[in-house]
């Protein structure tokens, strides 16, 4: 059960988390302003680009919300890739600049000025991305939105982060060690860096059309099986997700003597079953005669009935 009450469109959603980023960020800052904590800093400093990706997947949402046009028959869905991206470039992009503080901070170690102070509002931030962090993973999975994923998983790589340096910096009074201080900023890029190649992996491949897990293909072939009664066989089926829209296309092979009615008839049921289950589904049906199938891919079971063969003419061999 989501802890935020969230918007109908994923458009309201990005715009709600762009507003939780920068509460998160002025209370991070506060945090670092009162604290001098170079880790706190670093911390501040990867929450700014909370912020901007945020701004950016609001844009990306509403590019990708836009129906098709002449332009772009097939609809403007991988606008959020290319905001996933985005975002994990400026991800990266942040964590060397965290790295370049944290080489600073050991070569000059300076004690925090009033780190517990700096810790309750920085602890207060924490809190409040882990509950945005978990709602907006959630939603984006539902939805199948690559931009809600990606900036659920940013904010919830700040909540571990955010989470080790409350106790990190907490050691630091402690200890009297203050070289400890950029040693945990080190770890704030490390993690930081880490996250951002993942965000870019996983949108690469979307750009790249990369077939979806072995789960949803098993989930696709059977509703295909479970609709598909008539028809003799189905194969060739190629499949890829852009966003929350399922494009997918194969070769339904039918008895040669059947009517382009009842072909028909057998592909909107398919098409129906899918689109039930997967929700936005473009599907491209190919059918073919019996004498193309291959006898590989989905076996409709049982086979449609089919005329005997004709006996040869008299005087052929």
């Amino acid at each position: 059960m989501p802890l935020f009450v969230l918007p109908d469109s994923n458009k309201g959603i990005a715009l709600l988390s762009l507003l939780v980023s920068v509460l998160a960020l002025t209370l991070k800052y506060a945090a670092y302003t009162v604290s001098g904590s170079v880790a706190l800093g670093a911390d501040a400093m990867e929450t700014i680009i909370n912020v901007v990706s945020a701004a950016g997947g609001l844009w990306a949402l509403g590019i990708a919300e836009r129906p098709a046009d002449h332009n772009h028959t097939y609809g403007h869905y991988k606008a959020e890739y290319l905001s996933a991206v985005a975002e994990g470039t400026l991800v990266v992009l942040t964590a060397f600049l965290i790295g370049r503080e944290a080489i600073e901070g050991w070569l000059s170690p300076h004690p925090a000025l009033a780190p517990w102070s700096g810790l309750a509002l920085n602890g207060t931030a924490t809190l409040l991305n882990l509950g945005w962090g978990l709602t907006m993973l959630q939603a984006g999975r539902a939805r199948r939105s690559p931009a809600l994923v990606a900036g659920g998983q940013h904010v919830l790589s700040d909540v571990w982060t955010g989470a080790a340096l409350v106790v990190g910096v907490a050691l630091i009074p402690i200890t009297g060690w203050a070289r400890l201080d950029a040693l945990l900023a080190g770890f704030v890029a490390l993690n930081v860096l880490r996250v951002g190649w993942e965000v870019m992996r996983d949108s690469i491949a979307g750009l790249m059309d990369q077939a979806p897990d072995g789960a949803t293909l098993d989930q696709i072939r059977d509703i295909i099986a479970a609709n598909g009664q008539g028809a003799i066989e189905a194969h060739d089926i190629r499949t890829r997700i852009v966003g929350a829209m399922t494009f997918l296309d194969f070769h339904l092979v039918v008895p040669g003597s059947m009517s382009v009615e009842k072909a028909h008839d057998i592909c909107d049921r398919i098409e129906a079953g899918l689109r039930a289950q997967m929700g936005s589904t473009l599907v491209h049906i190919h059918v073919e005669p019996d004498r193309l199938a291959k006898h590989e891919g989905i076996v409709f079971w049982p086979r449609p009935a089919t005329p005997p063969a004709e006996p040869p003419a008299k005087g052929r061999t």
